[in-house]
Formats: structure tokens, sequence, C-alpha cells
């Protein structure tokens, strides 16, 4: 089965101004095509235009290409292999960023060709399934800057059939402990024992010292982790979380490859790694780092905040892995997030997701929702008149 073509959807929902932290509104789909005739997709929480550029760009050099020509020609079914192939010839000006979420969304569509290739789905193909629903937990922002708001916002939440909330920490907090306090009680009251709770740091806190003083409120309030606590390249200062016995988690704002993750482990010292499956370098990366974290007797727990395609490869992947982890589940009002595929994922009176059982993702494109949010494509790279040798 040879890859024919790689196609690149732009979306976008009009009006949208990219002025608030919420990538669901545009996205950048992958198609993969094959001589076979079966066609798999992917997508990825990135800038759109960027992706389509390093798909579609002429070779520089033997190591600078577009990822289209390092791919038409090769087999599909041999996705590993190729993972390592795009990362080797787009090393020379890839290696970490925005090149990884690239070769990520490809990596998806290619895992997505070899299930339905094979008739198995994603959770088979990555292992032996040890469950067939997974824990949804969704994030409420924002929060509100009073008790009645706070009660507001994660009722939003609960009404979803949430049974795990995030909730956001606003720049604020740092500003009043006492008012901060009676928010974060406030949520806990509000939930009760039996709903698990984190806190997502997102941008409210720019070093240590700021975030530092709420610890001893998520510890004794419950609070299952705190996730992203500074920006990902202050290493010390995620350190400086340890020990107030809340877990740590770091990645989701952007980490790509085992290799970041593998530094962030030994020098952010974190307990939890949060990668983007389609940031990180698709689910092959995804279930290196999951190795990496392994070894290092870390934790994993997936972000995803764009489409179901997203959260049907979460869902595969937590299906097999070795701890009942929870799945991102988006509550972004976007209208990509939830008609992009013809399937949907509800919320069980658990509280939990069924895991796809289809082959591949387990999810089709809804092709209404892409001919009314396609955005125009910039110049195409014609394909390679023969394929490339491999390196």
């Amino acid at each position: 089965m040879k890859i024919t073509d790689i196609e690149t959807i732009p979306l976008r929902v009009p009006g949208w101004t990219g002025e608030t932290f919420d990538g669901s509104y545009d996205n950048c789909v992958i198609r993969v095509h094959t001589d076979a005739g079966l066609t798999g997709i992917g997508e990825v929480d990135s800038v759109p235009a960027v992706i389509a550029a390093i798909v579609d760009a002429p070779r520089s050099h033997s190591h600078a290409m577009g990822l289209k020509e390092v791919l038409v020609g090769q087999d599909a079914t041999d996705v590993e292999a190729l993972w390592d192939r795009m990362y080797d010839l787009t090393s020379y000006y890839g290696r970490r960023g925005v090149v990884i979420h690239a070769i990520g969304a490809i990596d998806i569509a290619l895992w997505d060709l070899r299930g339905k290739a094979l008739g198995k789905p994603l959770s088979e193909l990555l292992g032996t399934p040890r469950r067939d629903r997974v824990l949804a937990y969704g994030t409420v922002y924002p929060l509100g800057e009073t008790p009645d708001e706070v009660r507001r916002a994660i009722d939003r939440g609960l009404a979803r059939g949430l049974r795990a909330i995030k909730i956001v920490a606003d720049p604020h907090w740092r500003q009043d402990l006492a008012r901060t306090e009676s928010l974060i009680r406030t949520a806990r009251d509000h939930v009760g024992p039996d709903v698990q709770l984190m806190v997502d740091a997102a941008t409210a806190w720019n070093h240590a010292d700021e975030g530092l003083p709420l610890m001893p409120l998520f510890r004794d309030y419950g609070f299952r982790w705190v996730e992203a606590p500074l920006p990902l390249d202050d290493l010390a200062g995620h350190a400086r979380f340890q020990g107030f016995g809340v877990p740590i988690g770091g990645g989701d704002l952007g980490l790509t490859t085992r290799f970041e993750y593998d530094q962030m482990f030994r020098d952010g010292q974190i307990d939890i790694a949060q990668p983007d499956v389609t940031m990180v370098g698709g689910i092959t990366e995804l279930m290196r780092v999951a190795r990496l974290a392994e070894e290092r007797g870390k934790r994993v727990v997936t972000h995803g905040y764009k489409s179901n395609i997203t959260i049907a490869c979460n869902l595969g992947f937590l299906a097999q892995h070795s701890a009942d982890e929870p799945c991102e589940y988006s509550t972004s009002e976007s209208p990509l997030r939830w008609t992009l595929t013809n399937e949907d994922f509800p919320i069980g009176p658990d509280g939990r997701i069924a895991v796809p059982t289809a082959p591949g993702l387990g999810v089709t494109l809804n092709e209404a929702t892409i001919a009314r949010f396609r955005q125009p494509a910039s110049g195409q790279n014609p394909r390679p008149t023969a394929p490339i040798p491999p390196p």
C-alpha cells in the first residue's frame, strides 16, 4: 500500500480572531491517500498555514525536504519507520517545534491507515486493551471571581456529565490568597468528594514564587494534579513545585518529542507527562514518551483540546495504557470541536466515554463540516516524479 498524496485541509470558524487561548476554532486536517483506495485522517493543534507549507515545500537539500516529497511512494504500513524517515529528512530545519507538529499529524493518519488495512482499532494496534471505557475530564474556564460565578461555571461541566473537572488558575489568584482560597474551597464544596478536581495554571504564573503559596491549598483540597505551573523553558522553576504532595504535570503547552520530555523529567522533575498527540509527534512518539515515562517511574495523562480526532487518538492510547488515566474532554463551544467527525463521544452516567472499536481511529470526517469551514489553500507543491530512495 503506497502513499500517493498528502492533503492538507485548513479549517477556520468565520469571525474567529485568535485572541483567546482556544485552538478549537481553526484546524489543519490531514488526509493521507494510498493506491489501495484507503485514506487515513489526522489533525494538528498548530498554525494551519505553517503546517501546509511544511507538507508541501519543495526540497531545499537532502535533509531539508517537505513532508509530501519525503513520503509519496513509500509503504504506508511501515509507520514507525516513516516517522524516523520524516524526522531525518527534515532534521536540518526541524527536530523540534512545528515540524514535529506536522510529522505528528501525518503519523496519526498513518496509524488510521494501518488500522483500516488490518481491520483493527487503534487500541489493539498499540497493545492489549485493558479497558473499554475511560474517565473523561473537562476544563472549566473562566472559573469566575466570586463564589456564585464559580458554582455556575462548574455547573456547566457537571451538566455534561463530567465526574472530573479541571479548573484554570487566573493571574488574580496570586494577588489575594484569602480570596483565592475561598474560590478553591467553593469549587471543592460544590462538586463534593466524589468528583475529581485538577488545576491548570496555564499562563497564570510567570515565576515559581507566584504559584508556590497556593500549593498547600491544592493539597488540602485534594487536587489530583497541578498542570503547567510555569512557562516550559523554566525547568528549574518546575522543580521547585516538588515536595507539596500534589503531582505536577507538564508538557501540554508545546513539548515535542521524547527528547524534550526526557529533559523535563530530569531537570523539571515533573510527575506527569502531558503530551498532546498532535504536537508531540503523533501516536508513534506518544508511545515512545510513554515508554520513557515508565522507565522514569512517571505518569502519562494525554492533553487534547481540538476535535474528536484527537479524542479518538487519546482513547486508543489510554485503553491499552498500563494505568487507568483520564481523557481530556474539550468543552469548547467551537463547531469544529463537535461536528468535525460523524461520530461523537457522549459521557455516560459513570463519567466515562467508550473507546472506539471501528478500524483505525474509529472516526470519519463530516464532509459537510469540511465544506462549511474549509479555507483557501496556498499553492501546492507537485509530487516528485519518482520515489526518493531511503537515506
